[in-house]
């Protein structure tokens, strides 16, 4: 295991609290990516113009896909620029966002659309929706790992929710993926309740309950978060 290596550990990443075993960090929270992190060290050494088509390539798919296409975490211009020499190093934006995003199977549509249908709760009050399915579900439409990638954000697109969630009934446990927006921090939340973390606006943690137990629990801590919420809304609505 790497933490059993007597070789020098390097860590490249930008979540924050970076893990305490390694000998070497290269980590900024404030980047949009990991990715952008390597395109950065790449550059900083001199041999940017040296990134080949599949090089680029896959820095370009790192930084599209930890932003949402460029719709968070990325209001930095160091970022585009990035972006802008690897279009010049042979990166077809178009042609890869297809590849990622417009090849889905049927079964994973219509599980979306089951998604938003039958297993989506708004609370209006705490500016709040969330998802949730359980092992029955997933075996009706046939899952496969990241089939439910991205659809905790449908929720998080209704007007007035800053603060949604999915839950995702496993054998042993219920993974739980939180996105907000604004300066509601999901990352702190998951911290504190479901042993997880992440960013700001984009974190993850389990529960060891039941589902309809974890249902339950997470709307019964959610008046403690009231005033945040409606603070967040506030504070968007002035920036807006």
């Amino acid at each position: 295991e790497l933490t059993q290596s007597s070789g020098k550990k390097i860590l490249i990443d930008h979540h924050p609290d970076p893990a305490a075993e390694f000998d070497l960090y290269f980590s900024v929270t404030e980047t949009s990516s990991t990715a952008e992190l390597i395109y950065d060290l790449i550059n900083d050494i001199g041999t940017v113009e040296e990134i080949t088509k599949p090089i680029a390539d896959c820095i370009y798919v790192g930084i599209m896909t930890d932003t949402g296409s460029f719709s968070y975490a990325c209001n930095y211009p160091e970022t585009y620029e990035a972006v802008a020499q690897l279009v010049r190093s042979g990166v077809d934006c178009e042609s890869i966002h297809r590849l990622v995003y417009d090849t889905y199977a049927e079964s994973r549509i219509r599980l979306l659309g089951y998604c938003l249908s039958e297993r989506m709760v708004v609370l209006d009050e705490f500016a709040t929706a969330y998802i949730w399915l359980s092992i029955d579900d997933l075996n009706q439409f046939n899952f496969k790992p990241g089939d439910t990638e991205g659809v905790v954000n449908y929720a998080l697109s209704i007007k007035g929710i800053v603060f949604a969630a999915l839950f995702t009934e496993k054998k042993d446990k219920v993974r739980i993926s939180f996105r907000s927006k604004g300066d509601f921090s999901v990352n702190e939340f998951a911290k504190t309740l479901y042993s997880g973390g992440g960013h700001r606006n984009a974190s993850g943690g389990d529960s060891l309950l039941p589902l309809e137990e974890t249902l339950l629990q997470f709307e019964s801590v959610l008046p403690e978060y009231k005033d945040a919420l409606r603070q967040t809304i506030k504070q968007m609505e002035y920036k807006s």
